[in-house]
């Protein structure tokens, strides 16, 4: 990866919705090489997808809350169970297997207070988990889907 192709993803980055020519533009290439790159880094792994950002609370998502988990259970058979149970659920934005004092983070963005108590319920049922805790955010303070490219 040179210069070129990280000044091709920080302009994704910062607005997906660039034509083929304002990205060309910005990186000092023509649209037909730029194209290549794009493709190349595409098929590398290194863009995984463009999509567009929402405002949560203007559909209805408006609370935001950071749930740690922290579970007895380690096997593979477990984990994957678990796994699999929590990325069906909508409400999780993102979730990580964690190191140090808590196994599992989530995000999770709900319309309401109510709305969490109903995910949280889905969240315990059935699955054996140690201890669950559940943090809201009061505001947002910065917020990003940028990746520093170095």
């Amino acid at each position: 990866m040179d210069d070129i192709d990280r000044k091709i993803l920080r302009a994704i980055q910062e607005d997906a919705s660039l034509s083929l020519a304002e990205i060309a533009g910005r990186v000092g290439l023509s649209p037909t090489p730029c194209w290549k790159r794009i493709q190349k880094l595409e098929k590398q792994g290194v863009i995984l997808k463009r999509v567009a950002l929402l405002d949560p609370a203007s559909v209805g998502s408006g609370v935001t809350v950071f749930v740690s988990v922290s579970t007895g259970e380690h096997s593979g058979e477990w984990l994957e169970r678990f796994a699999e149970a929590v990325s069906a659920m909508p409400e999780v934005v993102e979730f990580y297997r964690m190191a140090g004092d808590v196994d599992y983070m989530l995000r999770v963005v709900v319309p309401d207070i109510a709305a969490y108590d109903r995910f949280y319920k889905k969240l315990i049922a059935g699955l054996h988990l140690t201890n669950v805790t559940s943090r809201f955010a009061m505001e947002t303070i910065k917020y990003t889907t940028a990746v520093p490219v170095r």
